[in-house]
């Protein structure tokens, strides 16, 4: 049985420097990128298919480039709207511009927006207060509705009632019919 390294690429034994990477050996001159066979000489590289790639073919080759800011991804990369992103620049289309890593967003038109600027951009108005409708709405009089914005023109009680009237396209509430 030999302790004898043998070179990845060769398949010679290696009897001076050595490098060892993924999980493999070789001669440092055969230590070489898959894509342009010049020989790695930098500290770190990438690996594609298994296989030592310098920085620059894997620049060239393999990088995705930001939908955002149109260049080369070289870290941690976000999935988002069908495209790839750096994290610093997936960020909310709307005026607030927050980054949206890590939290959940809206999608509009392929448009990230965070919850409030959503809301505050699309979502339907309360015909009463003018304010985003988020959640249950009252539909009536043509329009949404908050459920507590609906209320009586004369009263300012909330309607819960089935049945009111129309005063100047504003409800009131059967008690002040009468």
């Amino acid at each position: 049985m030999s302790s004898e390294s043998i070179c990845h690429k060769c398949n010679e034994v290696i009897t001076h420097r050595i490098i060892t990477a993924l999980g493999k050996t070789w001669h440092p001159e055969h230590f070489a990128c898959k894509d342009c066979q010049q020989p790695i000489e930098e500290a770190t590289f990438n690996i594609h298919e298994g296989e030592p790639v310098c920085s620059k073919c894997f620049l060239k080759n393999y990088s995705g480039k930001c939908h955002g800011c149109k260049q080369p991804i070289l870290e941690r990369t976000i999935k988002a709207l069908g495209q790839t992103w750096h994290e610093q620049c997936f960020c909310c289309d709307g005026p607030c511009r927050k980054p949206l890593v890590g939290s959940s967003f809206y999608e509009r038109e392929g448009k990230a927006y965070c919850k409030n600027d959503f809301e505050q951009l699309f979502a339907a108005r309360c015909a009463g207060c003018t304010k985003p409708i988020t959640e249950n709405a009252i539909v009536a009089l043509d329009a949404k509705w908050h459920r507590e914005c609906f209320k009586c023109k004369k009263c300012a009680n909330p309607i819960t009632a089935a049945t009111f009237t129309v005063e100047e396209n504003k409800p009131v509430c059967t008690e002040c019919t009468a």
